[in-house]
């Protein structure tokens, strides 16, 4: 071996050998900082272990109804720290107190504008004349709820008053009557209180406080009517909201349920002296019956259309003091105005109306004719105290959505006859424009009325025989 060659053998030698002690301090640096990572860990972990001690301890104490708080406060010499606990309140719930599965909280308001001759088309001139006004004309709230047993029931009232009074009759111990009002009310009062058991779609009963099934426009609800009031023919001549009983149902429903809606029926008996007044003014009930056909459905000209008919029937025995136009007027004064006719002795009616609504898309007819025959009958040998009479009336409403499920015209046309005179007629025409905001949650309405009473052209004495008014609302459903 040269001495070249022995020299890089120990160059080679000396080279692994730093080379492994390289290595071996490049390791030794590993663990240990291995060593020092264990070390955070666990001190970590001691600290995060400390954490879940106090906040369980924080728990107990708010399970208690206390809670721990620390305040900084001085002593004059220096910053002190000092815990105090301060009550914690229980979150307040509301929780259906019986088996209820659905449970609805709701309501409406209607604020009108009303002006030139107010209300003039319910006969409301010459001494029972109003003046222009704003009017909060329905405030209403309700709970609406469907039992698991097959049952549904609603509770509705009103913060505000119609202009309408409410009357009824109160027997007295000597056997006279009292008449009572509830004109002057401005409380909260009940609208609709009812109970309904629909386990039989053919025959659900329903006990309590609605509106007797009489009159198309009448069952409609305020929130749906194209125009801002209903007609004087319905205000006059239908029973308003009743307390009583009733049956109702779709026959079809089982039998033929693609065509369950063909027909439905109403049949009521009511006290028959209007609502909130739990007493009858006497021992006789009030009959109501509706029937309702849809004998179409379909298309016309590639648009969503249907016919809807409807016939009601009436029949009434009521003692004096009892208000038959719990929800307009009818009683014709000296000046042809209209009021509220509340009987001055016994009478037994009879009254019936037709009904029909037609719909092609965008355009909606609807038509209503009512007759009525109040006669007056003896009771213990004592006259009624008025002669017979037979009111009737009519009207016929059409409507389009110039704008689609936007902007509808409608135009209505209505007449009543009260039967008590010779000329004591009444006649009014509306034209009107509903702007459905957000449909009819949110709405806007604007009606112009023309009325005219025949009374009074009979009787030029009287002065002024046509009337003009301007009605504007705004609707929100909650």
């Amino acid at each position: 071996m040269s001495i070249k060659q022995g020299l890089l053998s120990v160059m080679a030698v000396l080279l692994l050998l730093t080379l492994g002690k390289t290595q071996a301090a490049t390791d030794a640096d590993r663990l240990e900082k291995l060593e020092r990572a264990v070390e955070k860990l666990q001190q970590r972990n001691a600290e995060l272990e400390a954490e879940v001690k106090s906040l369980k301890k924080g728990t107990a104490t708010s399970e208690t109804g206390a809670k721990s708080k620390t305040k900084i406060a001085s002593d004059g010499k220096g910053v002190i720290e000092r815990s105090t606990t301060t009550e914690e309140k229980t979150p307040v719930y509301v929780v259906p107190g019986g088996p209820e599965y659905k449970l609805t909280l709701g309501g409406y308001i209607q604020m009108n504008y009303e002006g030139g001759d107010v209300s003039a088309f319910e006969g409301r001139f010459g001494a029972n004349a109003l003046k222009n006004r704003f009017r909060l004309r329905r405030a209403r709230i309700s709970l609406i709820g469907d039992f698991a047993e097959q049952f549904d029931f609603k509770i509705e009232g009103d913060f505000e008053q119609s202009d309408t009074a409410i009357t009824a009759s109160r027997r007295n111990s000597d056997g006279s009557f009292t008449t009572v009002t509830n004109s002057n009310r401005v409380d909260f009062s009940g609208t609709d209180i009812f109970i309904n058991w629909h386990a039989i779609p053919e025959a659900n009963i329903k006990v309590g406080q609605w509106k007797a099934p009489f009159g198309l426009e009448q069952i409609t609800p305020d929130t749906k009517i194209f125009t801002i009031e209903r007609s004087l023919p319905t205000s006059a001549l239908t029973p308003e909201r009743q307390i009583g009983l009733q049956i109702w149902g779709k026959p079809l429903a089982n039998i033929f349920p693609e065509e369950k809606e063909l027909v439905t029926y109403y049949a009521g008996i009511f006290n028959g002296n209007g609502r909130n007044f739990n007493n009858n003014d006497n021992n006789n009930f009030m009959t109501v019956g509706r029937l309702e056909l849809l004998p179409w459905k379909g298309t016309i000209a590639n648009v969503e259309s249907s016919l809807k008919l409807g016939g009601d029937i009436l029949h009434s025995r009521d003692d004096a003091g009892t208000n038959i136009t719990p929800a307009g007027n009818l009683r014709v004064s000296p000046d042809g105005s209209l009021t509220a006719y509340t009987l001055t002795g016994a009478d037994e009616r009879v009254a019936w109306s037709v009904d029909g609504w037609l719909n092609v898309g965008p355009f909606d007819l609807i038509a209503e004719y009512f007759h009525e025959e109040v006669n007056g009958r003896n009771v213990n040998g004592v006259p009624p105290g008025f002669a017979d009479f037979e009111p009737s009336g009519f009207y016929v409403q059409g409507s389009y959505f110039i704008l689609p499920k936007k902007l509808q015209a409608v135009v209505k046309w209505e007449a009543l006859n009260p039967g008590q005179f010779g000329n004591d007629g009444i006649h009014s025409i509306t034209g009107g424009l509903n702007y459905y905001i957000h449909g009819d949650s949110v709405k806007v309405m604007a009606n112009y009325v023309h009325t005219w009473s025949d009374f009074r052209e009979a009787h030029p004495i009287l002065g002024q025989d046509d009337f003009d008014e301007v009605l504007m609302r705004l609707q929100v459903i909650f």
